[in-house]
């Protein structure tokens, strides 16, 4: 296993506190993060983990005034709230703290005047900024929306699309609007607080390029993920001042005699949050904040998702350095995004799954907490894009926690109550070849790890069980029982099973950490940490001693697709139709599949290939055009409701579908023979459904 240091401070996102958090928040910055520090406890490492609520900004003061009530009363609600959903799925935060603490404000400011003594950090510049005549502000950047230059999205914010991803300012939005009073704001001058960022350009490039900060190796530039540098690298050629302050009212103070009525912007103070964070630990348990964030045997660690990347591997970054005396992260392992079931998560259409809504909907639901986690482990977005889908839930549940894991463990210890009852037997010392592989599949389980591969870890450790199950099933104990009920052979391998399980309660801890709660209750025995499986294993030695009497079994896990109770799975369908309900009250009745009908039905549709030949509007109709078609042997007349989708000199010359048989209409005095076809996506816009070649008129579509 790959050498580390002693010290380690690991950050996660601090999450916004302007609304609960989702499936796809927990498997990003928080699940990976709890995974890695509770392995690196586990190794003995001095470690500390630190997240918070981030209170501040725009979007939260917008959601308060949609609410009408104050900043501080939407924060409390979501701090409170995401705090215990984290607390109850087991996330093992030495500190959530909060950026609205006084320590937070107090640790913002010192930062930025310890940055503006350094001289060249910052320059002030007057600029016009969107101002909202109405309420009579100016607009932070998240009160503007417009459609993006880049992808043409409609719904673009004055600093982000969230559509393609672009990095916007408010000008560059077409037609911006303010989100408060939904009018296009006016520009006035202000002056603002930017970040030199562009001066730290070349130090940034090799320090993400080549590990290398102030020409010594700093960190293994390999270990980054490709995506995480991907995204940095586009960034490092363009880097320009950013912006640190806002005319806000909700915010941490300026502290400059010339900046009255300005606040930090979010993602200036934000960050500094790790620090305060840490000093607030660090004050709580008499310790010494600054050796884990200064000191040379420390290393730190920050997760995050991947819409975080460039503030954390380049702006960060260039903040400390620029302050002086921190130390910078070793990695930024930042996770891509989780889908669910197909689709981005959508508060406004309800599609996903808080991690509040979980444990509520869930509360019957044995050992939900980990039934979650491993769900969210074996679709971890590491590398890519992935998907949480309820029937894959059931399958990773199923078939690898309670077959595997589960049902393992589950047979060890029913037979050693069976057998000896409960009493660990004294083996040969023929520990088999199975402990070999087990040592072979352990060394790679930490390495997966080390190496971020969250995924690839867990796998190893169900591996570890499928080893004890097939091994369990070759030696089969109960076979040589019934002849032999004191035979070394079913003692040896039953001792053996025990270790096995006994280190599967150390290596699920990370993982599974209500269960390996459980699997130790079942042993009986005092919590082992994998740096002592990892001495015993090496030293050939054994952690459950001979004559150890463990508890009676228990399910680990019980079977949701079971016919004979049904109440989990009841749970599960549940969820699967809500979601049902959201899509068939989404999509327009026409999407929806309408009666059956027969082929002959279909084979009474005369469908041909027609050329428009003339169009025009109808006279007082707004959606309609009358068309002029030429069906090969004859021309006729159609009336079509597309005149909101294409100007009549668009149309001619192109070769649509007609169907043909249609009963002549007359519509606004204008008769009709046919129906040009037509596509309609779910904003009810309509395309013409045309031939992919030139084809001819006439021509009938089968």
């Amino acid at each position: 296993m790959q050498d580390l240091p002693n010290k380690f401070l690991i950050t996660s996102a601090l999450p916004y506190a302007n609304g609960a958090l989702h499936l796809g928040h927990f498997a990003g910055a928080y699940l990976p993060g709890d995974i890695y520090v509770r392995f690196l406890r586990s190794l003995g490492k001095d470690v500390v983990w630190v997240c918070g609520s981030d209170e501040h900004g725009a979007s939260i003061t917008i959601r308060a005034k949609k609410e009408g009530i104050s900043p501080k009363e939407i924060i409390d609600k979501y701090h409170e709230l995401n705090k215990a959903s984290f607390e109850k799925l087991g996330m093992s935060f030495d500190m959530y703290h909060r950026t609205s603490e006084q320590l937070h404000h107090e640790t913002a400011q010192e930062f930025f005047l310890n940055m503006v003594e350094k001289g060249g950090e910052f320059e002030v510049k007057e600029s016009e900024q969107y101002y909202d005549e109405d309420f009579d502000q100016f607009l932070a950047d998240r009160y503007i929306k417009g459609t993006c230059p880049k992808c043409s999205h409609d719904a673009a914010y004055g600093d982000q699309c969230e559509s393609c991803g672009t990095d916007l300012s408010p000008t560059e939005l077409i037609n911006p609007v303010s989100t408060l009073s939904e009018k296009k704001p006016s520009l006035r001058k202000t002056k603002h607080w930017f970040f030199n960022l562009d001066k730290h350009s070349e130090w940034l490039k090799e320090f993400i390029n080549e590990g290398k900060l102030d020409g010594k190796q700093h960190h293994d530039p390999k270990k980054w993920k490709k995506h995480v540098k991907g995204q940095c690298l586009s960034w490092l050629d363009d880097l320009r001042p950013r912006a640190i302050t806002r005319d806000l009212s909700w915010g941490i103070p300026v502290p400059l005699p010339d900046a009255e009525g300005k606040v930090f912007y979010v993602w200036f103070d934000a960050p500094i949050g790790y620090i305060s964070a840490t000093k607030q630990w660090a004050k709580d348990n008499n310790k010494d904040w600054e050796s884990y964030w200064k000191n040379e045997d420390s290393q730190l660690v920050h997760f995050i998702g991947k819409d975080n990347i460039v503030f954390h591997c380049i702006v960060f970054p260039a903040m400390l350095k620029a302050h002086g005396d921190y130390n910078l992260p070793v990695n930024v392992p930042a996770n891509q995004f989780l889908n669910f079931e197909g689709e981005k998560f959508s508060k406004s259409r309800n599609w996903g799954i808080e991690i509040h809504q979980y444990l509520e909907d869930f509360a019957t639901f044995a050992n939900k907490e980990d039934a979650l986690r491993y769900a969210l482990i074996r679709n971890m977005p590491e590398n890519k894009d992935s998907d949480f889908k309820w029937d894959e839930f059931v399958e990773f549940h199923d078939n690898e926690l309670v077959a595997n894991l589960g049902n393992f463990i589950n047979r060890v210890v029913v037979l050693t109550n069976k057998y000896y009852d409960g009493v660990v037997p004294t083996p040969s010392g023929d520990t088999q070849a199975v402990m070999a592989d087990l040592n072979k599949l352990l060394q790679e389980y930490c390495e997966e790890i080390l190496n971020f591969n969250f995924r690839s870890a867990v796998l190893k450790l169900m591996e570890i069980s499928s080893l004890g199950n097939t091994y369990l099933q070759d030696v089969s104990p109960w076979s040589i029982y019934k002849t032999e009920p004191d035979s070394q052979a079913v003692k040896d391998c039953i001792n053996n099973c025990l270790q096995i399980v006994q280190i599967l309660s150390a290596l699920a801890e990370p993982f599974l950490p209500f269960s390996a709660k459980k699997i130790n209750g079942f042993l009986q025995s005092d919590v082992v940490t994998i740096e002592q499986v990892l001495a015993h294993m090496e030293q050939g030695t054994s952690a459950l001693a001979a004559g150890h009497q463990i508890g009676k079994p228990e399910l680990l896990f019980a079977k949701i697709n079971d016919p004979k109770d049904t109440t989990r799975m009841d749970l599960i369908e549940r969820e699967k139709g809500k979601l049902l309900k959201i899509i068939e009250e989404a999509l327009p009745k026409k999407q929806l599949i309408k009666e059956e009908i027969t082929f002959d039905d279909f084979t009474k549709m005369d469908i041909r290939t027609v050329k428009i030949l003339t169009a025009k509007k109808v006279e007082k109709a707004d959606k309609l055009l009358e068309l002029t078609v030429d069906l090969g042997i004859e021309k006729r007349t159609v009336v079509s409701g597309i005149a909101q989708h294409y100007k009549p000199e668009d149309l001619i010359g192109k070769e649509v579908l007609l169907l043909a048989n249609l009963a002549p209409r007359k519509i606004r005095g204008v008769e009709s023979k046919g129906m040009i076809l037509m596509a309609e996506n779910d904003k009810g816009e309509l395309c013409l459904v045309s031939p992919t070649k030139p084809f001819g008129t006439g021509w009938t579509v089968r």
